[in-house]
């Protein structure tokens, strides 16, 4: 892809978010996204529909940025996760805090926290180890009770400004997988 689209969208993001920390989602029109990115309203409309659009873009992107750091610290279909991806993904959240910020506390954004939770719901459904002290129970279960737990945990992490650091946060997190057979 052209540099200068890439600038030019980098530019439109960086405005979305900007305002998102400042203004509820339905406060933010495309005029002043353009405004603050210092482009007029047709350079946007070449790149996204609306801000409906941008937003939905800036989401999938970064759950497949998530995805994609998961997959390169050796979490796959059949080892999700290790450490070092619970680490990295820690670590990920920390690096783009603007964005998890944004989409955790603005108005209208429930829809984000349901995506992170079904992305996590997917990762533990295919992973979660049924036998030991999960003999018996529920599957379904207790996938949403440990995806519910993990996006909770996330979330609080965000929402109070990271109290303590990712390393921290990753370490604790895998104690609890592993207490709970989530990791294998």
């Amino acid at each position: 892809m052209d540099r200068r689209i890439l600038k030019t969208r980098e530019a439109i993001k960086k405005a979305f978010f900007d305002l998102m920390a400042e203004k509820d989602f339905k406060d933010i029109t495309v005029h002043l996204i353009s405004e603050r990115a210092n482009l007029n309203r047709g350079t946007f409309y070449l790149h996204y529909l609306d801000k409906f659009h941008l937003l939905d873009k800036c989401i999938e992107e970064q759950l497949a940025g998530l995805l994609r750091v998961c997959a390169s610290t050796g979490a796959d279909q059949t080892h999700f996760p290790t450490f070092d991806s619970i680490l990295a993904t820690t670590e990920y959240f920390e690096e783009h805090i603007l964005f998890y910020t944004c989409m955790l506390t603005n108005e209208g954004m429930p829809s984000f926290r349901d995506r992170l939770h079904q992305l996590m719901v997917k990762g533990i459904h295919e992973q979660v180890n049924m036998s030991g002290i999960n003999k018996g129970m529920n599957k379904e279960i207790l996938v949403q009770f440990m995806a519910s737990a993990i996006v909770g945990i996330v979330e609080w992490w965000i929402l109070n400004k990271m109290p303590v650091p990712a390393n921290q946060l990753a370490r604790e997190l895998w104690t609890l997988l592993e207490r709970n057979q989530i990791r294998t």
